[in-house]
């Protein structure tokens, strides 16, 4: 209920990690009563990749994963896993094809005021997609988690949603861009 992942590559190997991993998160909270922490389930997901790029008859997971969710806490985590079993904590990142004009305009952008509510987040997150992502929200699927009073929040953005939100951020870099032409001509 209060971690979500994503994932990039082969499909058939994310659902074997996946129903690894729930039936870990449950071992864990069986065994401890309390829920998993993200970082204990992403180190889990990464371990369990790392063992297999060094097992004899058995290939590597062909995947990356970001893995998000809240600590019980209300700690909000983000890591990413490779393939390898590397595993890192951010604050923001992407992953698959196009991840890297992604991150790098996350890099440059990010900050507390641009993620200071939801949506000036959803802003950046389309304005960071829309380096790679071909236009048309039938190219994006955004998922939000939030914390509201205590109580996890998860949701898939509608098409027109993303649609509406598209019609902002290029309204917005229209009007820059004019703003900057008039500039240079003074």
């Amino acid at each position: 209920d209060h971690v979500m992942l994503a994932f990039a590559g082969l499909s058939a190997d994310a659902r074997v990690l996946v129903d690894r991993a729930r039936i870990e998160c449950q071992s864990y909270k069986l065994t401890l009563e309390d829920p998993v922490t993200v970082a204990y389930i992403s180190r889990y997901i990464a371990n369990t990749k790392q063992r297999f790029t060094q097992s004899p008859g058995r290939r590597p997971f062909g995947i990356s994963m970001l893995i998000g969710g809240f600590d019980h806490d209300g700690t909000p985590r983000l890591f990413k896993t490779e393939p390898s079993g590397a595993y890192y904590e951010y604050f923001a990142n992407s992953t698959g094809r196009g991840e890297k004009p992604v991150r790098e305009y996350l890099e440059e952008h990010y900050s507390e005021e641009n993620t200071a509510d939801e949506p000036t987040t959803l802003k950046l997150v389309v304005k960071s997609l829309a380096q790679v992502v071909p236009p048309g929200s039938q190219n994006i699927e955004i998922a939000v988690m939030k914390k509201v009073n205590d109580e996890l929040q998860q949701r898939v953005l509608s098409t027109d949603e993303i649609e509406a939100l598209l019609k902002v951020v290029e309204a917005e870099r229209v009007a820059a861009e004019a703003e900057e032409a008039a500039t240079k001509k003074k």
